[in-house]
């Protein structure tokens, strides 16, 4: 009997059980995906974690483009990601944080160990190869008005050895998602691989490339002659914390002329350059409307370098994740949410035509390999993400990777099904059911009825680590999620729809949504219903408190409003307000009361679960204590668990088992008979 088949028996014969939040923050994570150039190899990332550490850790690794031959290139304790390769496909370039700074380190993939590229006096946030291999552009967090690399560390220096601690500004931001501003900027330096002085091409600029908070290398790219740079910027001056303005700009290598605005005339988003094989076309995202942040990501064609543009997706109604390019120029491949699931899709450049490839689950980072197929991560609500291919009509899709094949077979999972109901205006509305792991048709089940953030985000057939149908399906719990008006995947109109209507649409949505799913499935108790959301979902949660009093035991409030107009005025990015509640507080207040959850605690009388991280500087501490207070002064049962070193999300490990079992506890002791008290 082989080895690989006793393995197999092995693994199917043992024990296994519901899966848990224990599981969440050990399974292996799957990202950054890289084909070489001739398509034959594929370089990707896996994350482990270390609970001894409380943090996760990233490794390179290489396979063949039919999933053979898998093997861990890193195994640093520090982080290694962010692979390249090089033009000539021997070797891999990557960001590594051994040596205690962040820097591009190189890997000869016919052996040898990892060569350090860059030394900088400062963390590389970001980088890109040009398409000769020989220079490089990295992205460094520097003080504009600094000559030289080294004035950055010996400003930080200075501030640090100084008894004074204050800060002056003047003008916003001030802070930004988790980090108080301290007038440094992520700028693009170019420098050659062989070493030498790195040049700012961004001089001067007040502006960060990539984005705050969450660009990546995606946002630049070398032209295809290797003498300038791509880059995406918001550079408005102080019009900052309201502008959602980013331009792509090109900059000579040499950084000898300033950067040229590339997209002046539209005032919205322009972002995440990739230009043709050919390099005879740039193509790129764009969103229409200034100052709206879930606008719809239109891909633009450029003739390059000064030609004329087209929109090559008005027509399509869906938002674009990512652009790559077909070995022959004829194709983009890009992704997208539609109706509940996240499909990966083929457009013809020439008509604008789009194929869907992969129609369920979620397919991200599409991108093409030898012998007509093409490579995408793919993951559902019933298993993680690993690789697959398929073919080039989204035919014969296989398994590339299976990163968590030993600690799969030992988890048992609820199984998920979508399910559509008349919301708004009789308008169809998607939800998902996710069943109690082992469930029986027989019992009655208590609920927990899941509220998305956003509010332009989506329950999709997607496995998230964060907020996971399965944690609850394995402890117990059916699961139901609906992705109210607003939310993404459905067309732009339907996104757009609840501005200036938060606790209307969204509403009448979860009310008909919840009576929809109660009614189709018997299984589930009417009585024994928790609501949990984050963001808009505590938004949502707050103001379902004094809006839809009876049809829940319990609630669970993570980083939600409680008082939409002083949630304008203490928050940071304030093109998303302004935006949602049409103009400023003072502009037009009767938006910012008409679905304000403070105006309605009188009403309050269900008992909430209240969470807040002390980073949060999207939705503020404040909002959270003013929650917990009303509660608590009106004699409502609650409880308040507090993160000081966790942002928006949750994401240190051991903070992630006790948000899980502080939520589970709560959702026990109110709908299950019986429980302990939490």
């Amino acid at each position: 009997m082989s080895l690989s088949l006793l393995a197999a028996l092995a693994l199917s014969a043992a024990p296994s059980h519901p899966y848990t939040v224990q599981d969440q923050v050990t399974l292996r994570r799957l990202s950054g995906s890289r084909v070489s150039p001739d398509g034959q190899r594929i370089a990707y990332v896996l994350r482990t974690t270390d609970l001894e550490a409380n943090r996760g850790r990233t490794d390179l690794w290489l396979a063949h483009a039919d999933g053979t031959s898998p093997r861990q290139l890193t195994s640093h304790p520090d982080g290694d990601n962010q692979p390249v390769w090089a033009p000539d496909g021997k070797s891999l370039f990557f960001l590594s944080t051994r040596g205690g700074s962040s820097q591009v380190w190189r890997l000869p993939l016919d052996g040898g160990e990892p060569a350090q590229v860059t030394k900088l006096p400062l963390d590389v946030g970001a980088f890109a190869l040009s398409p000769d291999g020989t220079h490089l552009a990295v992205a460094l967090s520097v003080f504009p008005s600094c000559d030289t690399l080294e004035c950055t560390p010996q400003r930080l220096e200075a501030q640090e050895k100084s008894k004074a601690s204050g800060r002056v500004y003047d003008s916003l931001f001030i802070r930004h998602w988790d980090t108080w501003k301290d007038g440094r900027r992520s700028h693009l330096f170019t420098l050659p691989v062989g070493g030498g002085t790195p040049v700012d091409v961004m001089k001067g600029m007040d502006a960060d490339s990539p984005t705050k908070p969450f660009g990546g290398p995606e946002e630049f790219t070398f032209t295809p002659d290797g003498q300038g740079l791509v880059f995406t910027a918001r550079d408005v001056g102080k019009q900052e914390a309201w502008s959602t303005d980013l331009d792509l700009f090109l900059a000579p290598v040499d950084g000898k002329t300033p950067p040229r605005k590339l997209t002046p005339t539209n005032r919205a988003t322009d972002t995440q350059p990739s230009f043709s094989p050919d390099g005879k076309t740039l193509a790129y995202l764009a969103m229409a409307r200034p100052g709206y942040e879930a606008d719809r990501l239109r891909v633009i064609l450029r003739a390059w370098p000064s030609g004329p543009e087209r929109v090559l997706t008005e027509k399509w109604d869906r938002s674009a994740e990512g652009l790559a390019w077909s070995a022959d120029g004829k194709t983009l491949f890009t992704s997208a949410y539609s109706q509940g699931q996240h499909p990966a899709f083929a457009i013809d450049v020439a008509s604008g035509q789009v194929r869907t490839l992969v129609a369920q689950g979620h397919a991200a980072d599409v991108q093409p390999l030898a012998g007509g197929r093409i490579l995408y991560t793919f993951d559902t609500l019933q298993a993680p993400a690993d690789l697959f291919s398929a073919g080039l009509d989204g035919a014969d899709p296989r398994p590339l990777t299976r990163v968590n094949q030993e600690a799969l077979a030992t988890i048992r999972f609820g199984e998920s099904e979508p399910f559509t109901f008349a919301g708004w205006n009789g308008e169809p509305v998607y939800g998902y059911l996710t069943k109690p792991v082992d469930f029986d048709p027989k019992k009655k089940y208590p609920v927990a009825f899941l509220i998305h953030g956003g509010p332009q985000g989506s329950y999709s057939n997607h496995f998230h680590y964060r907020w996971n149908p399965q944690t609850y399906a394995g402890h117990g719990y059916a699961v139901v999620s609906i992705d109210f008006h607003g939310s993404v995947g459905y067309g732009q109109a339907f996104t757009d729809s609840i501005r200036d209507d938060w606790g209307g649409k969204p509403l009448e949505d979860l009310k008909k949504g919840l009576a929809a799913a109660l009614a189709k499935y018997p299984f589930l108790h009417a009585g024994r219903v928790c609501a949990l959301g984050a963001s808009y979902g505590g938004y949502m949660i707050n103001w379902i408190a004094g809006n839809w009093q009876d049809a829940f035991q319990c609630l669970v409030n993570h980083d939600g409003i409680l008082d939409t107009r002083m949630g304008y005025f203490d928050t940071e990015e304030l093109w998303f307000p302004e935006w949602e509640h049409g103009k400023t507080p003072w502009e037009n207040p009767k938006a910012f009361a008409k679905h304000n959850p403070i105006e309605h605690v009188a009403k309050w009388k269900t008992p909430m679960l209240v969470i807040q991280g002390g980073l949060d500087f999207r939705v503020v501490e404040t909002q959270a204590i003013g929650t917990f207070t009303a509660l608590q002064r009106k004699g409502i049962p609650s409880r308040f668990l507090y993160f000081p070193d966790e942002n928006h999300w949750v994401v240190k490990p051991g903070n992630s088992v006790l948000w899980h079992d502080t939520v589970l506890g709560w959702m026990d002791h109110w709908t299950k008979p019986g429980a302990a008290k939490p």
